[in-house]
């Protein structure tokens, strides 16, 4: 392996444990909104990550006004990402939110294509391909009864394939650090969370509960901030920097297998043989695409700085 593929394959682990990371957050936020509504919940998120990454602000002094306008743009589709997907986990199931977010795979070479001017390649086509197939088998033979909350999973997919372009074209054309990417969109999600609640939905503004008698509730959010935020974002930022969009949408591709795992250990949510298949084909799709497809120079007799890798 050369010394210019290590840091993509850095940006590869990291983006597979965030599928785990990310796969579980759905059960875990499940949880927690049983003590907290949603907004609240998102402004005590991503309030408590944006005071944390408060001193990567400081690059932002040397940004121009372009890349400013972008990394906003690029926290408000975050901030629509998360109410959506919030309150989709609130009305649908966690496992039903897990495939169904997923479909941000099959978006994000559409959105890269039309975007970026990259037109994916064959390889990630089949990857995609792969993946789809395998999210209607996890759904269960695509038997999945479409209500208000999966409808809202739609849209956080939607959303999330047009924020990974976004953010791809805002870290392609600058030098912010990832953090600093990271701090604006954790802050835009907070305070876009404060301002809805208090000018359309006063009563999700309630008191934060108490950490006596409330364990399990300050348990989720602190990981829902540690691993499913700070750790997560930077990881997605970092990868984005040096990979194309397609690949990080398919290499988190496999989200919703972990997801299912974990409503199905966390919430005793029922998932079937055929699901467990899809579960399967999705993780594939994943490895696929972190494969490295070249040409060899001669037919049958690879180079050998490529047979080093």
């Amino acid at each position: 392996m050369s010394k210019q593929d290590r840091p993509l394959l850095l940006s590869d682990l990291m983006l597979l444990v965030v599928a785990v990371v990310w796969g579980t957050s759905y059960g875990v936020v499940k949880s927690a909104l049983v003590f907290y509504p949603v907004l609240g919940l998102l402004a005590l998120r991503f309030g408590i990550t944006f005071v944390m990454l408060s001193p990567a602000l400081r690059s932002l002094r040397h940004a121009d006004a372009r890349t400013l306008r972008g990394v906003f743009i690029a926290g408000v589709l975050l901030f629509g990402i998360f109410l959506s997907e919030t309150f989709g986990v609130l009305l649908t199931r966690a496992a039903n939110a897990a495939f169904l977010i997923s479909l941000c795979v099959v978006l994000t070479p559409l959105v890269e294509w039309m975007l970026l001017k990259r037109r994916p390649g064959r390889i990630e086509w089949a990857a995609v391909a792969l993946s789809l197939l395998g999210a209607w088998l996890l759904a269960g033979d695509g038997a999945i009864v479409l209500n208000p909350g999966d409808a809202l999973i739609l849209l956080a997919a939607l959303l999330r394939a047009l924020n990974v372009c976004v953010t791809k074209r805002v870290m392609r054309d600058s030098a912010l650090p990832p953090l600093s990417v990271t701090a604006v969109q954790s802050g835009v999600v907070a305070f876009g969370s404060v301002a809805v609640a208090l000018l359309f939905a006063p009563h999700q503004w309630q008191h934060v509960p108490s950490f006596v008698g409330h364990e399990p509730f300050w348990a989720s959010v602190f990981y829902l901030v540690f691993a499913c935020t700070l750790f997560a974002f930077f990881a997605q930022n970092y990868a984005i920097k040096r990979s194309s969009p397609t690949r990080v949408a398919l290499l988190m591709g496999s989200e919703p297998a972990f997801g299912a795992l974990f409503a199905c250990l966390w919430l005793g949510e029922k998932i079937s043989l055929t699901a467990w298949v899809g579960g399967g084909l999705i993780v594939v799709a994943s490895m696929l695409a972190t494969v490295r497809w070249r040409k060899a120079v001669t037919v049958g007799v690879p180079r050998a700085s490529e047979a080093a890798r």
